[in-house]
């Protein structure tokens, strides 16, 4: 791709618009396409940030590394950090140079998280059946940031099976997304396939074969506490009793389901705290016309993260998913609830991504009412008592997953036993 770059849009088969980038100036430009707008359907695809209009739209104001100059919720769709590091170490192991955000979608095309696809696409080579373990130690390889590609002795296959499954997934931790066969259980690349014949999962991998713990099993464990307390997530389990492995909300009965964070939705930069509120959050909620049940889980989760000392609860944390037979959205199930700190590191208490009454620290049960007040939430004292009541969970599921007691003492001391 040039200096001045297009691609197309795609969802369900239908090309929704064109996305131009200007790489000297670090904008971009959207367009819809005039059929798709005459059709009528999914009017409700991009609730925000882009009009529906037959004119150019304009994009000048997303130059940062979150949004990287895209409209915000085309730029959902790019890699993450970890996402990144494994396309640039492929991107060195076949000597390509630096690219521009568009060609990453280009790259990405029909394989990314969600139901939106991008064309044209970059041809990237069919690979068959893969290894967890296998999977792993690359991974492990391709982290260590501190040789080369040629030191670290990778194939350029198993960059390749990397490169495919581990630069969709979002986030910061070593992922991959894997599809296995209900019947054989065989575990082939999560890119591609979406029919109904597999289960699709999402897999956290534990690459640290030296710590004391497994952050995977921590997240596990909150799983399970989360699940018992009503908050609704994806069956998930344990490989190993090491790899966090979650099915995916984006991948049901063998379709494609579209999914924004609130962050790209809104065009909020997840980064910044002027935009990061649980009040945004809720008001998000409510202009997307959710079902008052959603809002009543919104607030649990965010109950539960104050409970459980997650405070890595920023913008990206939370989805949405689009229900094109209906034109409306629902609030996807909850991800990434987990402990997110290094207990082995004597950290000082760290300010929560998303503020609550105005606060960072220290949030009381008044606090959690006064959101509540705010936005109407029915049964907001019944819900903190359930919540709370599952706090003893984590010394149980603990001592059962053989969490060190070292580590297993550390969180415990940041979970609130008081609200």
């Amino acid at each position: 791709m040039g200096k001045n770059q297009i691609i197309s849009v795609i969802f369900k088969q239908i090309e929704i618009g064109k996305v131009g980038y200007d790489e000297h100036q670090k904008k971009s430009f959207f367009q819809y396409n005039s059929d798709f707008l005459a059709s009528g359907k999914f009017t409700n695809l991009f609730p925000h940030i882009i009009r529906r209009t037959e004119n150019v739209q304009v994009f000048s104001e997303y130059a940062g590394e979150t949004f990287r100059g895209l409209p915000p919720v085309i730029a959902d769709s790019l890699p993450d950090f970890f996402g990144n590091i494994v396309f640039k170490e492929w991107m060195d192991s076949n000597n390509k140079t630096a690219i521009s955000p568009l060609e990453q979608l280009a790259y990405v095309a029909n394989r990314g998280m969600g139901a939106l696809e991008y064309l044209p696409a970059k041809e990237i080579p069919h690979s068959a059946t893969i290894d967890i373990e296998e999977i792993t130690g690359v991974v492990k390889k391709v982290m260590d940031l501190k040789t080369s590609v040629e030191e670290k002795e990778l194939s350029n296959l198993a960059l390749l099976n990397i490169f495919k499954i581990g630069t969709s997934a979002g986030g910061a931790r070593p992922k991959i997304l894997v599809s296995e066969h209900k019947k054989t259980g065989m575990l082939i690349p999560g890119d591609i396939e979406t029919s109904e014949e597999y289960n699709h999962y999402l897999i956290k991998l534990n690459i640290d074969e030296e710590s004391l713990y497994s952050r995977e099993l921590i997240e596990y464990i909150y799983y399970e506490i989360a699940i018992s307390a009503g908050i609704e997530m994806m069956p998930s389990k344990l490989i190993d009793n090491k790899h966090f492995a979650t099915l995916r909300f984006d991948r049901v009965n063998g379709e494609k389901r579209h999914v924004l964070t609130a962050s790209g939705m809104t065009g909020w930069d997840y980064t910044k705290p002027e935009y990061s509120s649980y009040e945004n959050l809720f008001k998000l909620a409510l202009s997307l016309k959710l079902p008052h049940y959603e809002i009543q889980q919104l607030y649990k989760r965010m109950v539960f993260n104050v409970l459980f000392s997650n405070t890595d609860d920023h913008l990206k944390n939370f989805s949405f998913i689009y229900d094109e037979k209906n034109n409306q959205w629902n609030l996807s199930p909850a991800y990434d609830l987990t402990y997110p700190f290094n207990p082995l590191l004597n950290l000082l208490r760290v300010s929560r991504a998303l503020s609550i009454n105005g606060k960072r620290n220290d949030i009381t049960r008044e606090d959690l009412l006064n959101i509540a007040g705010l936005f109407s939430i029915k049964d907001a004292g019944k819900i903190i008592t359930q919540v709370k009541a599952a706090v003893p969970l984590f010394r149980e599921l603990a001592v059962k997953y053989n969490v060190p007691d070292l580590i297993m003492q550390k969180i415990n001391k940041e979970i609130k036993t008081q609200l």
